[in-house]
């Protein structure tokens, strides 16, 4: 059966998870959030691209933190992929430089997206679906990646596995997060999985159930 697979790798010391889709007929792939942060973990990224034969069609921020755009350059230059990302979190790209000195890191990035991110836009893989859906309060312009076709949302660093993306960054609102994952992600069905960007995944079902940002207003 022709199926939209996934992979993920965690990278950097932010242990950040880096998601590649694919369609495992026509090959078209997507790199979304790509934290490899040095030469060894750009390598595991590209063997792996490799080995599997994929075409890179896409490049994917969820939103624009460090540890999530850290291989966005290598993605772009090695593959040449259409680059896309919300419009609302250029400035964290634009600024990356001053997010990592906050962080005492060195890292500045020098692409800009080739275009945004929208809830009215659908990418397609092979003949499968990626939607978006707008979930800003982690960031100002976060989306997740909905993939209708094997009941799974990437969530970047909006909802996680018995918790929720911090507020207390730059763009970040408590307030609007809480709203974003009620409105957008509560009302998918139950059995979606998540892959968030950050730790391990689980289930919306489950989200509803044992995640102790959200049960008491379920």
């Amino acid at each position: 059966i022709n199926m939209i697979q996934v992979k993920i790798f965690t990278f950097n010391l932010f242990s950040e998870n880096t998601i590649i889709l694919w369609d495992d007929e026509s090959l078209e792939s997507a790199v979304i959030d790509p934290g490899c942060s040095n030469e060894n973990e750009e390598k595991k990224l590209a063997d792996f691209i490799e080995n599997k034969n994929l075409k890179v069609k896409y490049l994917i921020n969820t939103h624009c933190h460090i540890d999530h755009i850290f291989g966005c350059e290598f993605v772009k230059e090695k593959y040449q992929p259409e680059y896309l990302a919300p419009e609302l979190d250029l400035p964290l790209i634009e600024n990356a430089s001053m997010q990592a000195s906050m962080l005492e890191i060195d890292f500045s990035i020098n692409i800009r997206p080739d275009g945004f991110l929208s809830e009215d836009k659908k990418l397609r893989l092979g003949k499968f679906e990626l939607e978006f859906l707008f979930t800003p309060g982690h960031t100002a312009g976060e989306f997740c990646i909905y993939i209708p076709s094997i009941k799974s949302c990437i969530t970047g660093d909006v909802l996680f596995n018995e918790s929720i993306g911090r507020t207390d960054l730059w763009g970040g609102d408590y307030d609007t997060l809480i709203q974003s994952i009620q409105e957008k992600l509560l009302t998918l069905p139950d059995k979606t999985i998540i892959f968030p960007g950050h730790g391990q995944s689980s289930t919306i079902g489950k989200e509803k159930i044992y995640n102790p940002f959200l049960n008491h207003t379920v």
